[in-house]
């Protein structure tokens, strides 16, 4: 490898490194909450330079889980889908997901409804056996995006 090459592949790894470096100015807060209120004590997704790091989210509806867990995973995609949007994405923007399920036995269900939200490839994922969730929800997600 030249010289030229190396330097060229020095550079790309220092710009992958550059969301770290983003300053507090520099970040958006969707769907945030205040430290000092009594709301969750997170915010919903936090853009830092061209990456939108999105909390982890449940797919209740009116506070309960869905009765089948096809719906549920419907619920948490549209719930991305519409953060990816306030942040001018889309799913494709999708290059990291993790989800934490309570029972793995649903994950030919949840992959059925996940495989329709991509046009293109499918972000690297982890699907994580996580037992109990909060609400008894049977999954929840967490992901990253990149414009």
């Amino acid at each position: 490898m030249s010289t030229l090459n190396r330097v060229k592949q020095f550079v790309l790894i220092l710009l992958s490194c550059a969301p770290a470096l983003v300053s507090a100015q520099d970040k958006e807060f969707i769907n945030p909450s205040q430290s000092s209120g009594d709301g969750p004590p997170f915010s919903g997704a936090v853009m830092a330079g061209d990456t939108l790091y999105l909390s982890g989210m449940l797919g209740l509806e009116n506070g309960q889980v869905p009765d089948t867990p096809e719906e549920e995973a419907r619920l948490i995609l549209e719930q991305f889908k519409a953060t990816l949007e306030e942040a001018d994405m889309t799913m494709d923007d999708l290059v990291s997901v993790t989800i934490y399920c309570s029972d793995v036995s649903h994950y030919a269900a949840f992959n059925s409804v996940y495989r329709t939200y991509f046009s293109d490839y499918f972000p690297a994922r982890a699907f994580i056996g996580s037992g109990a969730l909060l609400f008894d929800a049977r999954f929840e997600m967490q992901g990253i995006a990149v414009k």
